[in-house]
């Protein structure tokens, strides 16, 4: 549960981050950045590993069951909403780079796939809660 109370703090630093520096002029929004993804990616292992870390129960009530479904349902979610936005921003800038340099295509799909690579984090984490609920 710890683990999914950091994973939604992490999404929403991130998309507040994301709206906070949209228009303005900042210089180390890359760095800051950087340290954002670094602190989702960690609530992300974390999750993980308190997903493993806890001892199944003998006997499994309901109310259990429910916030086991419902944490799997917030990770996926939280997940691609956080990687939709990564994807429209990145994907925007993408488009504006190879209309005036094609070559640099390639370059532009590594960071797309990087973006998406947040929702299938978020899916994979939920099919470990899934698979001890």
């Amino acid at each position: 549960m710890l683990g999914l109370v950091i994973l939604c703090g992490s999404v929403a630093v991130l998309m507040g981050f994301g709206f906070w520096t949209k228009g303005r002029n900042v210089r180390n929004a890359r760095t800051a950045l950087g340290y954002a993804m670094a602190f989702a990616f960690a609530a992300l292992v974390m999750s993980a590993t308190t997903v493993f870390a806890a001892e199944a129960p003998e006997a499994a009530s309901a109310a259990s069951n429910g916030l086991g479904l419902m944490g799997a349902a917030l990770s996926t979610g939280l997940a691609c909403i956080g990687a939709g936005i990564g994807v429209a921003f990145v994907g925007a800038a993408a488009l504006g780079v190879v209309g005036e340099k094609p070559a640099l295509f390639g370059t532009t799909l590594i960071y797309m796939g990087l973006a998406e690579g947040i929702a299938i984090y978020g899916l994979v984490i939920s099919l470990f809660i899934l698979g001890r609920v």
